[in-house]
């Protein structure tokens, strides 16, 4: 474009003529014609245009050199005549334009006007000629455009900056020009705009703004505003105006986006582009008297100024709270929301322009109004993305059911490339450009306001994601930001918690994996997607929500890379499933109730796999299909989709990827399923003789049923009573397709569609029916979930036991672990196809030259549970019979041989000829070592329990080779300087001697007379006994390496578990005292083993038997000795565990644990640590804090305190001489309790009932004199009572009185308030205690206890199976003895019952006077209230501190 200056325009006029109308011009002016006329005798129309017209003409051939500009005086004069100007003929106005132009173009550079004509001739160029160029379809448009492309080739515009008081002009000509390219002056037929007109217009506006001296600010704001035609909120409008012909505005076309930049917003950009200097300037200003008026008002106005808006109540009252002052008012926020959504499309179309404004907006997010920073925060954060004001690209669809899934090396993740206005776009660095700007920015992530840390932390997620706009963010600066995203990840607001996630689900897969990864994935510390998982376990319902959801999209989506091998993605989300399972731990209704629902519609979507897959693109990421198998190089075009298949390989990829505490979450979310179908199929039974309220027979008892029922459902999901309500509306319901639909969810002969469509169908009739409340479905989805078979299917076994056989994409092994699962929990699925698992168990058989597939052993205890369920099914035939026999003699591992046991004596129709068989070859020439010898042990283990009466006869000489041949044996000269090697180190003499103990054992479990039992167990309970008590050690030589003893003394202590368990009657105690007290001292001290391996194990078995109560409720008394267990994971889960039976217990009003205490003194008396120093009593101590902080309650401290008592009213039943012992343990619990009950601010009452203490453990003093004498001596020497205080105090905090407000809210109130409430309240508090430091109090390595303590949530939660225990027998395997962690199954736990010894005998008395050292409890409540409430307050802040900790 030529120079926009005046001298130009004399010299450009040759140009500015059209070249196809250019000619020799004659040398003179040959019109001579009249263009004006007096009053009263106008010029016709027609002659006029005629005279027009060929002035015109002729003016438009003419060339401005050698011209004399005098012959242009006359027709120039007439031309500006006011008869012309304002004729009102459109065509008369439009030729005496074009003269016009023609004039000032020859005349050029002064015209021969006075500054009034001027003014009267732009009035026409601006009031009618140019806007007549809205209508292409004008007769005169020919004419218009003339004029219009003079003016800008010419530049005879620049006369408009001259003319006095030309403001208005300005303002109108900028008001036409934009209006007519915005669409708002189009004519009736919608004819567009030429380019040309748009050139050319765009070339005056430019020509105007660069020579002006000054814009008027109207002019500036109609630039400005063109910027915000991209906003939706103005297209709106904008569509309106557009009809045609007045056609009605669909309003769902209203928030359509506009696929192209509109002309008004180009010419716009063009002008800032052009003159970016003078726009800056003019830009700077208007944003400065927008923010400056705000800011103004802010100061000045106070909050009575008009309504608050609504959208900004909370940000305001925040403001108010801060500074003192009220807010901007309504119009101000408005003004201020329009102006910094002009700042993010300015940024867009002309960055230059804002070079002074970006320094206004960083003063902005320093303002103390917190809606000034919000603003400024969201507006700079857009800016750095891009994002213009048609607002962020719509969020890349992760879809965890789609098929294909993501593919990692697909194209990157697209951000509606088809919407110009929404794709992010930053013309420049913003960093670079503006970096003082920048650095406030990212420094307002510490900002004080909640409001203002959300919103830089969505900004955030948007820099990183979009790539700073494009532009790319350099590896240091993306990396700060993606720290700082998952330090926001952990603040200690919800809100901010919240906005982090959603910005991390605003990432496509492939940035999630490579950029949100790029710092490191799900396991490792304090990276974004491991605080993302830390969300799950986070304390506000919402946030969890937000946080497991996008958890489990993120590894749904990449799941298929993960089973493609790739290490990336694997490393980075890999361990998902985990995190998200673990949270079933927490045992909290609403985690659990959110558990379910990421389970089946993120990890295991029921719509997985679509029935029709897009082959031609994936998922999030746009999947190859070539992908539509998950396997790399699998010719997907000849595979035929198979959606059962597809399922399945993803389950196992779901089991393959979780740690054993997950796995084992997983399996019991699964085993849950059988106890509620059963529940669910009497509910439907029930709600059916309900007849909906309509009943015939007993009404009340039909009730009576049905709401008990209800009751117990409605306590597995939160908020009971909404959940019962919408129960019972159900029942009324009566709808008898719902029972069917519910029904073939739960039926195993359902496969997999049919229960995929009736929970569709189910919720689609609960939606539409009329008298189903609105809540119904969200109580009705999770009860569908859980009583469904959308794991353990029939659909799926014969895809899992293909993955057994092939191994394809190395799932074998986690295959077996299911079909084992399976088996256990739901065998009635494998009816349809047990001739299938047992046509492969055949094929896998081993022979004397071929061994079988390790993994095959889950096969055989998967049949071999189904199997005793029910043997019927089990096929007979004679070749499926002679492969189990030789999996017996050659099966490997030797689990394999004793499963083929257990199916051919509970299948077999001849079993017994089988047995003796299977015994012969075992006993027949065995010898140690020789192959396959382990192989034989196992045998002879499993038919000494499954058939005992088969082989009674040879018993005894399998006992010899047990016995003598085994384990008196010890061949191994290797020695090993470690205490403890794994499962795969053992040497087979080592599994030999463990197999013989299991023989010996297996004989009296399976003994069935009572008369003759302590004889046939004596030898058996002595070799266990030395074992445990000589360390594992068995031989007289004392030549037994250190890893076979710890694994023998480990063997040795889970068998007598087992053996204390055999009873399947739980009032015979027979087999229980085969344990006697002083053996039982030596078994709970293995507890305290110095090898972690066999502390963990023992504990864990422990915990399974109690849990499933085939033990005595002695056994309770071992967990508390983990009181300085130095391992923190097994410390705290058993705490977890002892939690659960204690709220359990509490429910059944048992006082199971409260009577264990008396048993946990007497076996401190005899532990081998224990003696009366001080230091080592006040050791100690820590073992009844260690009992009573998941134990003791403000109702139960009572009977506690009197069991302390209790025991100091008898003597030592074990050891007499041990009595002083349970002495000091009695004044020493009586002085830890007493401080403990202060500590919790709690009032304890005297106990008014009696407790009966084990006479096997307590016998009664000899005379009341000696019983006098012991009640008033006092055994705790008063060093130990001065160091109790400490003890107390930093092991056991006050628990949290948290409500439902805010913490903030709870924090204010006063100490003593609180300890009041707590004193008042009869209910045990079941809130969270806030976890002790993990570094108190440690003490060196080299002793057996360490002084670490902790305490994890309470949780009423059922005790999980035991996985690792590969000993047990299948009858131990079954629905009734395992438990679920998240229900209290009435079925299982109705077994615990207390202690019934018969040979105990009741040693009862009348409560005892108080000890003379006790206080009186007003003394204590005054003590109480002069500690605590300075404890209290310490508390009140550390809740602070750990809400930051854990937010």
């Amino acid at each position: 474009m030529p120079t926009r200056s005046r001298a130009a325009a004399a010299t450009a006029v040759e140009e500015a003529v059209e070249p196809e109308r250019r000619q020799k011009a004659p040398l003179g002016l040959q019109f001579n014609e009249t263009l004006s006329w007096r009053a009263g005798k106008p010029i016709a129309v027609a002659d006029l245009l005629r005279r027009l017209q060929a002035l015109s003409k002729e003016l438009r051939e003419m060339d401005q050199e050698g011209q004399d500009r005098t012959m242009f005086t006359r027709v120039a004069k007439e031309l500006a005549g006011q008869g012309l100007l304002g004729h009102k003929d459109r065509g008369v106005r439009a030729w005496t334009a074009c003269c016009l132009v023609d004039i000032l173009r020859l005349c050029a550079p002064d015209a021969p006007y006075t500054g009034a004509q001027l003014k009267d001739i732009f009035a026409l160029f601006v009031t009618s000629v140019l806007p007549s160029l809205s209508d292409p379809s004008n007769a005169y448009n020919t004419q218009h455009l003339y004029v219009l492309q003079s003016l800008a080739q010419v530049k005879s515009i620049v006369l408009l900056t001259d003319i006095p008081s030309s403001e208005s002009l300005i303002l109108s000509l900028f008001t036409s020009f934009f209006d007519i390219l915005s669409g708002s002056s189009k004519s009736s037929t919608g004819e567009q705009i030429g380019k040309n007109t748009e050139y050319h217009m765009t070339a005056i506006l430019v020509i105007l703004v660069d020579e002006a001296p000054s814009l008027p600010p109207e002019v500036v704001d109609i630039i400005v505003a063109q910027f915000l035609r991209t906003d939706p909120r103005a297209m709106s409008s904008g569509i309106a105006k557009g009809k045609k012909n007045g056609a009605p505005v669909d309003e769902r076309q209203s928030t359509l986006l506009l696929k192209e930049l509109p002309p008004a917003y180009s010419m716009a950009k063009a002008v800032c582009n052009s003159c970016p200097e003078k726009m800056a300037r003019h830009v700077s200003q208007y944003f400065n008297d927008v923010i400056m008026d705000a800011s103004a008002s802010t100061a000045t106005e106070g909050s009575g100024k008009g309504q608050l808006h609504r959208k900004a109540s909370f940000a305001r009252e925040e403001s108010e709270s801060d500074d003192g002052r009220a807010g901007p008012s309504e119009d101000d926020l408005k003004e201020l929301h329009k102006a910094h959504r002009l700042l993010r499309e300015l940024w867009r179309a002309s960055p230059a322009v804002l070079q002074n404004v970006i320094p206004q907006l960083s003063l902005e997010l320093s303002a103390e109004n917190v809606q000034l920073r919000l603003l400024a925060t969201e507006a700079l954060g857009d800016i750095i993305s891009g994002i213009g004001a048609a607002g962020p690209p719509p969020q890349t669809s992760m879809d965890p059911a789609a098929y294909p899934p993501a593919s990692l090396s697909a194209n990157a993740d697209s951000f509606a490339s088809s919407n110009v206005l929404t794709t992010p776009l930053s013309p420049q660095s913003f960093m670079q450009a503006h970096p003082a700007a920048y650095n406030s920015f990212v420094s307002r992530k510490n900002d004080k306001s909640a409001l203002v840390r959300s919103a830089w932390t969505t900004a955030v997620g948007r820099i990183i994601v979009t790539s700073a706009g494009g532009i790319s963010l350099s590896q240091n600066d993306e990396q700060m930001l993606v720290a700082d995203l998952s330090h926001k990840l952990t603040d200690s607001d919800e809100r901010v918690r919240i906005a982090a996630i959603k910005a991390v689900s605003g990432f496509g897969f492939r940035d999630a994996i490579t950029k949100l990864g790029s710092i490191g994935g799900v396991d490792k510390e304090g990276s974004v997607l491991n605080n993302l998982a830390g969300r799950a376990r986070d304390r506000k319902h919402n946030v969890r929500a937000e946080g497991m959801t996008v958890l489990g999209q993120l590894w749904g989506v990449g799941c298929g890379e993960i089973a493609n091998g790739n290490e990336e993605v694997k490393v980075a989300i890999g361990s998902i499933p985990s995190k998200i399972l673990e949270t079933f731990y927490v045992n909290d209704l609403d985690i659990n109730v959110l558990l379910d629902h990421v389970l089946f519609e993120q990890l295991i979507p029921l719509n997985y796999p679509p029935s029709k897959p897009k082959l031609s693109r994936g998922t999030s990421g746009d999947a190859p299909s070539s992908q539509v198998g998950s396997q790399p190089g699998r010719d997907t075009t000849k595979d035929p989709f198979d959606a059962d298949k597809i399922r399945t390989e993803r389950i196992l990829q779901l089991v393959k990827g979780l740690d054993e505490k997950a796995k084992k979450a997983f399996f019991a979310v699964q085993s849950r399923q059988v106890q509620l179908s059963r529940i669910v199929q009497t509910f439907l039974q029930r709600c059916e003789e309900y007849n909906g309220g309509v009943m015939e027979g007993d009404e009340a008892s039909i009730k009576a049923n049905l709401g008990r029922l209800i009751d117990w459902l409605a306590k597995t999901l939160p908020d009971s009573p909404r959940v019962s309500a919408d129960l019972w509306k159900f029942a009324k319901m009566h709808d008898r397709r719902n029972y069917q639909l519910i029904r073939f969810c739960m039926d195993p002969e359902s496969d997999y569609r049919t229960v995929s469509k009736a929970i569709k169908e189910f919720t689609k009739r609960i939606e539409a029916s009329p008298g189903s409340p609105a809540g119904m479905l969200d109580t009705m989805r999770p009860l569908l979930y859980r009583l469904s078979l959308l794991i353990y299917n029939k659909s799926h076994v014969p895809a899992i036991v293909d993955f057994s056989r092939t191994d394809e994409g190395s799932l074998a092994g986690t295959a077996h672990e299911v079909l084992k699962e399976i088996s256990t929990r739901n065998p009635e699925v494998f009816k349809a196809h047990v001739n299938e698992l047992c046509g492969l168990l055949e094929q896998q058989a081993p022979t004397s030259k071929k061994a079988n597939d390790p993994g095959t052993v889950d096969t055989l205890k998967a049949c071999a549970v189904f199997a005793q369920k029910f043997p019927e099914e089990v096929p007979k035939d004679r070749k499926f019979l002679q492969s189990l026999v030789n999996f017996t003699m050659y099966g490997t591992p030797p689990e394999a041989a004793k499963h083929a046991v257990t199916i051919i004596v509970a299948a077999a129709e001849k079993k017994e000829m089988y047995a003796k068989d299977m015994l012969q070859r075992s006993i027949k020439d065995f010898k140690f070592g020789r192959s396959n010898f382990l192989a034989q042990l196992a045998t002879l283990s499993q038919l000494m329990l499954v058939g005992p009466k088969e082989i009674q006869e040879d018993s005894d000489a399998v006992m010899k080779i047990a016995v003598d041949e085994v384990l008196t044996k010890s061949s191994s000269s290797a020695q090993s300087q470690s205490e403890w090697l794994s499962d795969a180190e053992l040497d087979d003499e080592c599994k030999a001697k463990i197999w013989a103990l299991k023989i010996i054992t297996n004989r009296i479990r399976s003994h069935t007379g009572s008369s003759d039992l302590n004889e046939v167990a004596k030898p058996v309970v002595d070799i266990l006994n030395r074992l445990i008590s000589n360390e594992g050690e068995l031989s007289d030589k004392e030549d037994t390496p250190a890893p076979h003893r710890s694994r023998l003394r480990l063997m040795a202590g889970e068998l007598f578990l087992k053996i204390c368990g055999s009873s399947k009657d739980s009032s015979n105690k027979q087999w229980d005292d085969l344990l006697k007290p002083n053996a039982f001292n030596e078994l709970a001290c293995l507890s305290q083993a110095s090898q972690p391996q066999v502390r963990t194990r023992f504990v864990n078995k422990l915990k399974k038997y109690l849990g499933q109560g085939s033990l005595s409720q002695r056994f309770y008394t071992i967990p508390f000795l983990l009181a300085y267990e130095p391992q923190q994971s097994l410390r705290l889960d058993t705490v977890t565990w002892i939690r659960s039976r204690a709220a359990f217990f509490a429910q059944q009003r048992k006082p199971v644990l409260e009577s264990v205490f008396a048993r946990l003194l007497s076996v401190l008396a005899h532990h081998p640590d224990f003696s009366t120093m001080p230091d080592d009593l006040t050791d100690f101590a820590r073992y009844i804090v260690f009992f009573l902080q998941p134990v003791a309650t403000e109702d139960n401290l009572s009977l506690i305190y009197f069991v302390a008592q209790r025991v100091k009213q008898t003597r030592d039943g074990i050891d007499p001489k041990c009595s002083d012992n349970l002495y000091y343990l009695s004044d020493l619990a009586q002085a830890v309790i007493r401080r403990y009950e202060d500590a919790q601010g709690w009032a304890m009452q005297t106990w008014p009932g009696k407790m009966r203490l084990p006479s096997s453990l307590f016998a009664a003093l000899p005379n009341h004199d000696v019983a006098q004498e012991i009640a008033s001596r006092t055994y705790l020497p008063a060093e130990v009572e001065d160091r109790l205080d400490s003890i107390v105090k930093v092991r056991v905090k006050p628990q949290k009185k948290r409500k439902s407000i805010d913490p903030s809210a709870a924090s204010a109130n006063p100490a003593s308030k609180r300890i009041k409430r707590s004193k008042t309240s009869k209910k045990p508090s079941s809130k969270k205690k806030k976890r002790g430091s993990p570094g108190e109090d440690e003490t060196p390595q080299n002793r057996r206890r360490s002084s670490r303590t902790g305490t994890t949530k309470a949780g009423n939660y059922r005790e999980l199976s035991d996985d690792e225990d590969e000993d047990d027998d299948v009858e131990e395997e079954d629905d009734d003895g395992e438990e679920d962690v998240d229900m209290d199954e009435k079925t299982s736990d109705e077994d615990v019952e207390e202690e019934k010894d018969e040979e105990e005998e009741e040693v009862e008395e009348e409560a005892p006077a108080p000890a003379p050292k006790q206080q009186t409890p007003k003394s204590r409540k005054t003590r109480t209230n002069g500690k605590t409430r300075s404890a209290t307050k310490a508390t009140t802040l550390d809740d602070d501190e750990d809400d930051d900790d854990e937010g």
